[in-house]
């Protein structure tokens, strides 16, 4: 397995997993935000060990997936959402979780146009036409969540409506994540898919020397090892460590977002850093970062990871939102909808001059029931007969309607 697994949640997560502190207390209000980013850090270690048992790279987006299935959870009812809140670690009433996800929107994006990197969310449902969902549900998602409601058709035009959503995606990824839903994953079935994107751009705040990048080896294995461009500089970096896991800190222009590498401190150590991979031992060892000057190595790399979660999800006990009887009726006033799949894709480069980072969560759903469809387009046999007698008048077939 390869040791780039590590910067698996480092990317996206690192100015809000230093606002997490170990073992605090319940928090009033004003600390919703606080409550939410350390409940949505909780998720992201609990869902990397879920998904760390694959060979290779591993990279994604917890924010994403979090965000995606916050929205979903607001049409959440009984079980479905007790359920959702303890593997999600939603662990504010609906009330203030929702308002707590804005929030901490507004905070990132507070130094508007002069920031000096580019950070953007976006969400949006996509709901088959003639399909009505209540407006208190389409308040809050638009609301704490900017998603506006979007009609397709789900049932008549398939292939359609999932290649307008992948455009979308496409889009507000900047062109990263292509082809979020595969063929197939979108049916007649499908009633609502809400989506989530996220963009990230930024250049090193101390950036690399496109010459000072060398092929240099990189030990995948005890008993094997690969020629890498290893990028190389000396600087001021925060460093720091402990049980037996040394971290670099290497923020991006304007100081606010960073990517901490965690590096097992034993070539073969990753299993076990993996397995100490928690929200508390994270903000512990972000605690030992201080400022020195150090000798940076770190290759270039660029990675594509994909999931289709509903499995992993359920392992985890999420399991009524998945069932037919599953409660959301928070979305439609009715039992009607469950979900049918939780796609997450995620994209990420890292160069010399910093790192461009893409993800997208789509959450499906279909209707618990369905009327029958009946759709004659090819040929058939046609029989017009005296109900009564059961007598048949005309028989025939039709190859080509225009003939």
């Amino acid at each position: 397995m390869s040791n780039l697994i590590t910067l698996g949640m480092s990317l996206f997560a690192p100015a809000v997993l230093l606002a997490a502190q170990p073992g605090a207390q319940a928090n009033p209000p004003g600390d919703d935000v606080q409550v939410m980013v350390r409940g949505n850090n909780a998720f992201a270690c609990d869902l990397y060990a879920q998904l760390k048992s694959a060979d290779g790279n591993l990279f994604f987006s917890p924010f994403s997936i979090s965000t995606a299935l916050a929205m979903t959870y607001g049409g959440a009812r009984g079980q479905t959402e007790a359920q959702m809140a303890e593997v999600l670690h939603f662990d504010l009433p609906q009330d203030r979780l929702h308002p707590a996800f804005a929030n901490l929107a507004r905070l990132w994006s507070a130094a508007g146009d002069d920031r000096p990197y580019q950070l953007d969310v976006a969400n949006a449902l996509w709901l088959q036409q003639g399909l009505t969902l209540l407006d208190t549900f389409i308040e809050l998602t638009k609301t704490h969540y900017g998603a506006g409601l979007r009609q397709v058709d789900f049932v008549n035009a398939t292939e359609q409506a999932r290649q307008t959503i992948n455009t979308w995606v496409e889009q507000q990824t900047q062109g990263k994540i292509k082809d979020l839903l595969k063929p197939g994953v979108v049916d007649p079935a499908t009633a609502l898919v809400l989506t989530n994107a996220i963009y990230f751009k930024g250049t090193w705040q101390l950036q690399f020397d496109q010459k000072s990048t060398t092929d240099a080896p990189f030990n995948i294995a005890p008993d094997r090892q690969i020629q890498v461009p290893m990028m190389h500089q000396k600087g001021e970096f925060a460093i720091g460590g402990g049980d037996g896991v040394r971290l670099l800190e290497m923020p991006y222009a304007g100081g606010d977002l960073s990517m901490v590498v965690l590096l097992p401190a034993d070539p073969d150590g990753l299993p076990q850093l993996e397995q100490s991979l928690t929200a508390d031992n994270l903000a512990r060892w972000f605690g030992t970062l201080h400022e020195g000057e150090v000798a940076v190595y770190i290759p270039r790399f660029k990675m594509t990871s994909e999931f289709d979660l509903a499995r992993t999800l359920q392992s985890m006990g999420m399991i009524e939102a998945f069932r037919r009887q599953a409660d959301f009726s928070g979305m439609t006033g009715d039992k009607s909808l469950f979900i049918s799949a939780v796609i997450h894709k995620a994209y990420v480069g890292v160069d010399e001059q910093g790192t461009e980072a893409a993800a997208a969560t789509g959450v499906l759903m279909k209707r618990t029931s369905l009327p029958p469809t009946f759709r004659a387009d090819h040929p058939f046999v046609l029989v017009i007969r005296h109900k009564p007698t059961d007598s048949i008048l005309f028989v025939g077939r039709v190859m080509n309607p225009q003939e």
